[in-house]
């Protein structure tokens, strides 16, 4: 079959779902995961015909997009600040807006740790892709990163050899610190973390494609709580975080006059809360 004519059974089949300009998308990451090719091979080559051996997991896919399945999830890769990572059922799927975080940190202290290293650590790495990320661009120092879920640490490890990085993962609970087995041999310069924070009240604007797929312990806080895990953090960082060191965090749109109340109460200053491209206030600083 044509390739051409595959891309139109695509839209057929699926523009009524996501759009137009999605379902494109959704074939350029298909065509050129499974067959190595960009989509203007399709404008160079219109009668470009392929195998019925190469047709198949392009239909398959199909068939797991009508089910409202990531696109991620299913080719099981995705990218992050230029880099390739693995993700799956175990992991979140990183979001433009961490990126956002991480460029605003990169940008906030890639002139210091050029003069000295810093030691960071990001508590609820998920696929790792914040930690691998500051250490790809901040190659003298030292990353750890932390998560609760020893399959999502291990998928974590494949992304960090995946992108030649050096990030030592920890296994614990923020919210049960004392309980881990978390040695902190020094204090840390920097805590960076995007923990759960959507409220169950909020479900009803999240897109199914990603509640009825991504794990819900990496999304969702109680409605009555929804601060826990930043508590739990800064309570941490009062006896790990080093004088003049910075905590980062990316939030809760709604919520961002608590957290600088929070990170008031903890003592932190030089708060700066930040709004990501949509004008959203997404991301959180504080220095101890």
């Amino acid at each position: 079959m044509r390739l051409k004519d595959i891309l139109d059974i695509y839209h057929k089949e699926l523009d009524a779902l996501y759009g137009k300009n999605e379902v494109d998308s959704f074939f350029d990451l298909v065509i050129e995961h499974y067959l190595n090719i960009k989509r203007i091979h399709i404008v160079l080559e219109p009668e470009y015909v392929i195998s019925k051996v190469e047709e198949q997991p392009i239909f398959e896919v199909l068939s797991k997009l009508k089910l409202e399945q990531p696109i991620q999830y299913i080719l099981g890769e995705t990218e992050f600040f230029g880099l390739p990572f693995k993700v799956n059922q175990h992991t979140l799927i990183p979001r433009p807006e961490t990126e956002e975080l991480v460029a605003w940190i990169l940008n906030s202290v890639a002139s210091s740790a050029k003069k000295k290293p810093l030691k960071i650590i990001d508590i609820g790495t998920g696929s790792g892709c914040i930690a691998i990320a500051l250490s790809k661009h901040l190659k003298t120092s030292s990353v750890f990163a932390l998560d609760v879920s020893e399959a999502t640490i291990e998928v974590a490890k494949q992304n960090a050899i995946l992108n030649n990085v050096e990030v030592e993962f920890l296994h614990g609970d923020i919210l049960k610190i004392g309980e881990s087995q978390l040695d902190v041999e020094s204090k840390y310069d920097l805590i960076v973390s995007n923990p759960p924070y959507v409220r169950h009240l909020e479900k009803i604007e999240i897109q199914s494609n990603v509640l009825d797929n991504e794990p819900h312990i990496a999304l969702f806080v109680d409605d009555d709580n929804p601060l826990q895990f930043y508590r739990a953090i800064c309570e941490f960082a009062q006896d790990n975080l080093k004088e003049n060191g910075v905590l980062y965090f990316e939030i809760n749109e709604y919520l961002g006059a608590e957290m600088v109340e929070l990170l008031e109460h903890f003592g932190f200053k030089q708060i700066e809360l930040k709004q990501d491209l949509y004008g959203k206030q997404r991301m959180l600083k504080g220095v101890k």
